[in-house]
Parts: C-alpha cells; sequence; structure tokens
C-alpha cells in the first residue's frame, strides 16, 4: 500500500468512526447479530439468547429514575460469565457500567441512579465466551 492511500484510508476510517454510531446503529441496528447480538438478531448464538439478554426494569421514585439490569446467566467461575453491564443513553453515548468478579458475584445485577434521564436507554451485556448482547427500554 502507498502512502497516498494509506493516508486516504486512515482519513476515511476517522470520518467513519465519526459517523457510524449514530447512523449505522441508529433505528436499523445494521450491526446487530455480527458486533453485537439483540432478540431479534441473535447470530450464531441464536440458541443462547435467554441467558444472555438484558433485562431491563425502570422505577421512579423520590430520587429519580432508577434501572437494574439483570442478565439471567450463572456465573460458572473463570470459564463462563458475564463480564460487564454498560448503560448507554439514546446516542449510543456511554452512561455507566458495572463489572463483575465471577469468583465473588452470584448473579449479573447492576443497579443505575438515572435522575431525570428521558428516551431510550440501551443495556449492553458483555459475556466473556458469548459475546456482547443489547436490549433497549423507553425510559
Amino acid at each position: 500500500m502507498d502512502r497516498r492511500h494509506f493516508i486516504r484510508m486512515t482519513f476515511a476510517g476517522s470520518a467513519l468512526g465519526i459517523i457510524a454510531p449514530s447512523t449505522v446503529l441508529a433505528g436499523s441496528n445494521a450491526m446487530a447479530g455480527g458486533v453485537f447480538y439483540t432478540k431479534d438478531a441473535p447470530g450464531r448464538w441464536s440458541k443462547k439468547v435467554s441467558g444472555h439478554l438484558p433485562i431491563i426494569k425502570i422505577s421512579k421514585g423520590q430520587d429519580g429514575t432508577a434501572a437494574q439490569v439483570v442478565t439471567p446467566h450463572e456465573m460458572k467461575g473463570y470459564d463462563h460469565y458475564i463480564v460487564k453491564h454498560m448503560l448507554l443513553d439514546h446516542n449510543y453515548q456511554f452512561i455507566a457500567e458495572t463489572m463483575f468478579n465471577p469468583m465473588e458475584d452470584k448473579a449479573p445485577i447492576s443497579n443505575y441512579q438515572l435522575g431525570d434521564y428521558q428516551g431510550a436507554l440501551y443495556a449492553l451485556s458483555v459475556c466473556n465466551k458469548h459475546d456482547s448482547w443489547l436490549n433497549v427500554v423507553e425510559v
């Protein structure tokens, strides 16, 4: 590859990185079933949906909105476990995450205070063997 081609590819990759989160992921979830998995696009893990898809529970109280993320998955030590949960806003921007220790955590459950957040809330559950799973709820 010559230098000019390399520079063009670098700029194209940078532009895609800026555009992709809002266009590729928004609405159509074009990356679902490949980069991450969903209930409707489980890709190669079609038999793993029930144990890997994060369940998002929303509650409202005096402190504002709270979210609980539960992944119905066993924690089998470092052999097979949920590594972490991540929360993303309606623009797929990072809100918070919880890391799990498979030797101490009995179940992958995480709790978050969202204050007055409104809109789509995405939860990502990452399994050490079966990749990343995305679910969404409207707050």
